[in-house]
């Protein structure tokens, strides 16, 4: 899923790197006062076509290249329905003529936020001078995003038959399409059409290809296609490359050949490229190699300066995964007085891994050791660490966490929460707590997650054990459309037999 990730970003920046040309780093002040409206208003459903036409209205100027750049700002941080009102925009203003790379944009933008339906009749729509390479490349990749194969190869076939000047970036997208279905076996065929195109595989089109071999462990492919990337003279294998050869060889227990490549990809890192340095220390974790992973982490130190929150949390997670518990708890100390913004993800590393190594009371020591210091957590973060107390049979731990876990819970954003921790926590409310305080813990939970059968059979056995009436508790069961059913009367039961 990751590379799926990686490759959907790199075409997509092929896709729009026709448009860099219109902006540069240097903004006059006006430029700048418009950006500054625009970018903080991050929420997705504000709607930033009004501060556009504010600023006209107030006598400024917007120049093209300042809405190009403030749209490649907006891509960037995913903010993608404000990008296309600020395309959308442009277009519908006369003065600003669009090129087919600005059409590609406005393409990719409309699939990603109306789906490629929209994109689709946005296309058909174009002017035939427009539908170039570009556009019908922007297209491809809306159907590549949104899995749509028929249409995909279909279209792909289409640019054929029009001889447009393909380049390695259509085939790239068909190759990831069929990797993301798991159809992987279709990749090396799109590969060699790409050849008998007359058309170069670059870095990415070999990756995937790679990684095609791998998810079927078939390291002799894996080997032979890096054998082939190697020989290309116009190619310089790159350090992602490798590292993907890597995680192979490790998922294949062929750590020996994992390190050598490992090494390999160590030679082709960019001097300051954190995050190159990020994944090698955590294939090495997982390799187990600790030595190795001191040594780069000094070294990503040493090149880069300056550490930011993601370099911390890699690391600690990698100390964490080779058992350095110690280790990693001096590193946090050291994010501690570096100076760097707060970032719950850098401590929450250290909790998950507390958690799952059974270290539930460090876990929580952390959890409030961050709130009596202002610092925030996550109604997750403690759901986690009840469901480490549950593992553990501390049962008493577990509801005291998942009590503060509810309390933080604002509503705001979506938790996943475990049926089987929370079923098996209300057994315990319903045996050991008052029914004033059951209610109170299931009003609570109701507002993060729909109480299902099994929660409601878990409170009624404890409730009757404990020889308390059901009655409101079936009064809620029926209110939440849970209608009795034989288990219900089987439990039920349990109390006339009890009388």
């Amino acid at each position: 899923m990751k590379l799926s990730r990686y490759i959907f970003q790199a075409l997509t920046r092929t896709y729009i790197s026709g448009s860099r040309r219109y902006y540069t780093k240097s903004m006059k002040k006006n430029q700048a006062s418009l950006y500054s409206k625009i970018s903080p208003l991050g929420s997705p459903n504000v709607n930033v076509t009004p501060e556009l036409e504010n600023w006209v209205q107030m006598g400024n100027k917007i120049r093209f290249a300042e809405l190009q750049r403030i749209i490649l700002d907006l891509r960037k941080r995913k903010r993608y329905s404000q990008a296309l009102q600020v395309s959308d925009w442009m277009k519908s203003k006369d003065f600003y003529a669009f090129t087919p790379v600005q059409h590609a944009v406005q393409l990719d933008l409309i699939g990603k936020v109306q789906g490629f339906l929209s994109a689709e009749n946005y296309f058909n729509n174009l002017s035939e001078q427009d539908k170039t390479e570009k556009t019908y490349g922007a297209l491809l990749h809306c159907y590549v995003r949104q899995r749509q194969t028929e249409k995909a190869s279909a279209h792909l076939q289409k640019m054929k038959e029009k001889n447009l000047a393909l380049s390695s970036v259509a085939f790239s997208d068909m190759m990831c399409l069929y990797s993301s279905i798991g159809e992987n076996e279709k990749v090396p065929g799109i590969l060699k059409q790409m050849k008998e195109s007359g058309i170069s595989p670059n870095n990415l089109s070999y990756r995937i290809c790679i990684n095609s071999y791998g998810v079927r462990s078939d390291i002799e492919g894996v080997e032979k296609m890096l054998k082939e990337m190697e020989s290309q003279a116009d190619i310089v294998v790159d350090w992602n490359t490798y590292a993907v050869v890597a995680n192979i060889y490790i998922k294949a227990g062929l750590t020996n050949k994992a390190s050598v490549v490992l090494k390999k990809a160590e030679e082709r890192l960019d001097n300051k490229d954190g995050l190159g340095y990020n994944h090698l220390i955590s294939l090495h974790a997982t390799l187990g190699n600790r030595d190795e992973v001191l040594r780069l982490w000094d070294l990503e130190k040493n090149v880069c300066k300056r550490c930011l929150n993601r370099d911390y949390m890699n690391m600690i997670e990698s100390l964490m995964r080779l058992d350095e518990v110690l280790e990693a708890e001096k590193l946090l100390k050291e994010w501690e007085s570096s100076g760097n913004c707060y970032d719950f993800r850098v401590p929450n590393a250290a909790i998950v891994a507390y958690t799952e190594k059974g270290l539930c009371e460090k876990a929580e020591a952390m959890l409030e050791y961050l709130m009596e210091n202002g610092k925030a957590s996550t109604p997750n973060s403690w759901g986690k660490v009840a469901a480490g107390y549950l593992e553990k049979g501390e049962i008493e731990n577990a509801l005291r966490s998942m009590k503060v876990a509810l309390s933080l819970h604002d509503g705001s954003k979506q938790w996943n929460l475990d049926p089987k921790v929370i079923t098996r926590i209300l057994s315990l409310v319903g045996k050991k707590g008052c029914c004033e305080d059951t209610e109170k813990f299931i009003n609570v939970l109701r507002s993060v997650m729909p109480l299902n059968r099994q929660m409601y059979h878990a409170l009624l056995k404890s409730y009757i054990s404990a020889c308390k009436e059901v009655d409101g508790l079936l009064n809620s069961m029926r209110a939440d459309h849970l209608a009795e059913d034989e288990e219900t009367e089987n439990i039920l039961s349990m109390k006339e037999n009890e009388i």
